[in-house]
């Protein structure tokens, strides 16, 4: 039996009330022009073409993340640490989960209807999981990381049924801001050693910003003289989100790649007592003038 730290307790009462209110809340409808973007502009044949296009930074910032995860994994290796860990493996989830919001969002948006956005919420899904076990895993302890991403996985595709099933969209609402609460709070505490140095308050802002950029769809594409939107914009600032991630990740591949050169290379003590049977050598070696 673990015993559980007061982080980890914290943790496991502040998931247990999102729980909660996620289901004894009120039952909340999905808005009935969720659907109905402002830019419906049909681009080389692609129908809401900047919605659609607009998901590309996802896929580029995920390929970009899970690049440097492998480099990270691999360095470790060297090092003789073990090959992945749960930092390794929640950040490579949470890369994996953009490629798939990437592709999943960009489907919705070429037809948007609610069988669409299930596909949509179910990848997002994916990125929800690693990027909060990720912030576990960093401020409370690894196997709390590990097993919050693991209930998300879990819960957040229930809570995408139920709302698919009944139209109440509370559980996907609790785990959206309930998460980037929960975000809000570790970034509050401090970090574990060997922790990746995520700038969490970063992550925050930008998903921020996205949601005002969501809510503001038509005020925006309005404002640009139908130039861009505002749910288009959405994706770009939201994709940014990952940027603290991917600049944790590649500070540590460089830190590995240091420790390893500085391993590898000997050390002022190994060079002098290399020189030193070198030059006590040639010296008896040389002739002598009787």
């Amino acid at each position: 039996m673990y015993k559980l730290e007061k982080p980890e307790r914290l943790l496991l009462g502040a998931v247990l009330v999102l729980l909660a209110a996620a289901l004894l809340g009120p039952s909340v409808a999905q808005p009935a022009h969720s659907h109905d973007f402002a830019d419906q502009r049909l681009w080389w044949h692609i129908p809401f073409a900047l919605n659609v296009l607009s998901n590309l930074p996802f896929a580029l910032w995920g390929a970009l993340g899970l690049g440097c995860v492998v480099g990270w994994v691999w360095r470790s290796r060297a090092l003789g640490q073990p090959r992945i860990t749960a930092q390794h493996g929640l950040a490579a989830l949470f890369f994996a989960g953009l490629l798939l919001t990437a592709a999943a969002s960009a489907w919705y948006h070429w037809q948007p209807d609610d069988a669409g956005l299930l596909i949509d919420r179910l990848g997002m899904v994916v990125a929800f999981a690693g990027l909060l076990g990720l912030a576990a895993a960093d401020r409370v302890s690894p196997r709390a990381g590990v097993l919050l991403g693991l209930v998300v996985l879990v819960l957040g595709p229930l809570s995408v049924w139920v709302w698919f099933a009944s139209g109440n969209v509370l559980p996907w609402a609790v785990l959206q801001f309930g998460g980037m609460a929960l975000v809000l709070w570790l970034a509050c505490l401090k970090p574990l050693p060997g922790a990746l140095a995520v700038r969490w308050g970063g992550v925050i802002l930008m998903y921020a910003a996205a949601k005002l950029f969501e809510l503001a769809d038509h005020e925006v594409y309005a404002f640009t003289s139908h130039l861009i939107s505002g749910h288009s914009l959405k994706h770009v600032v939201a994709s940014c989100a990952a940027w603290p991630v991917v600049a944790a990740v590649v500070a540590a591949l460089i830190e590995a790649r240091k420790i390893r050169a500085e391993s590898s290379s000997p050390s002022e003590t190994e060079q002098a007592t290399q020189v030193a049977p070198s030059a006590a050598k040639s010296c008896t070696s040389l002739p002598h003038n009787n």
